[in-house]
């Protein structure tokens, strides 16, 4: 193992703390049959796992690629952010853009995707080539369906909003309720920015898509207009 891969691990590893792993390994259904099932978590906080990835500014491509394959959750949330750190650099873009598509079986839990997918992904095909995002939204894989939705955060945070549209459109009657959250939340975020827009997509979909998504996607209405697409009368 490589002296900088093993120093990374270890900080990992002493950053951790037990009680803190218990609630994680519930909060990510860790549990036989559920979505992380199987997952190894040290209890480490997102702001432990930045700090960390910032402190190797210059860990390599090949070792981050590596703890990327890691079993444990935060190893594989550090490897991440350090594709995130150094994707700011122009001239690695295409590099970790690729890697992370190679690996994106490893993107295996929302906050991975969360953190990831919309400041690699989004932000490398935004002004490119969108296929991958058509792609991914028609997924048998859980997890890509979500990249493919989040990735669009970084066109929505700009105002421009057809393709994030057009992504909630192919999942809006999916039924896993990670996805149903990152559409209600994609469309939230739209509506923050266009009320317009949103309702648009809302009036045509909101008799029809999973409650969970309209709750999600309606969150910020005022409360009586919250009550009137819930009960299916927005006018």
């Amino acid at each position: 193992m490589n002296e900088e891969l093993r120093v990374i691990k270890k900080e990992i590893k002493n950053a951790a703390n037990k009680k803190r792993a218990v609630i994680l390994r519930r909060f990510f259904k860790t549990g036989p049959g559920e979505y992380g099932e199987g997952d190894i978590f040290f209890g480490i906080t997102v702001p432990q796992s930045r700090k960390i990835a910032k402190e190797h500014p210059d860990f390599s491509f090949k070792e981050t690629e590596i703890l990327l394959h890691s079993k444990v959750h935060e190893e594989r949330l550090v490897a991440l952010l350090l594709y995130v750190e150094r994707f700011k650099e122009e001239k690695n873009r295409k590099t970790i853009y690729g890697l992370y598509l190679k690996n994106i079986r490893w993107v295996n839990n929302w906050d991975l995707v969360d953190l990831s997918a919309d400041k690699i992904v989004g932000t490398y095909v935004f002004s490119g080539d969108k296929k991958i995002l058509f792609a991914l939204a028609r997924s048998r894989n859980v997890w890509e369906r979500r990249i493919a939705m989040i990735a669009t955060f970084h066109f929505i945070k700009r105002g421009v909003f057809d393709d994030a549209l057009k992504i909630a459109e192919i999942l809006v009657y999916d039924r896993h309720d990670l996805i149903q959250k990152a559409v209600g939340w994609m469309l939230r975020e739209i509506g923050k920015r266009s009320i317009p827009t949103e309702e648009r997509f809302l009036k045509k979909y909101h008799k029809t898509m999973p409650r969970t998504m309209l709750r999600y996607a309606i969150e910020r209405f005022p409360e009586k207009r919250r009550k009137e697409y819930i009960f299916g009368n927005p006018g």
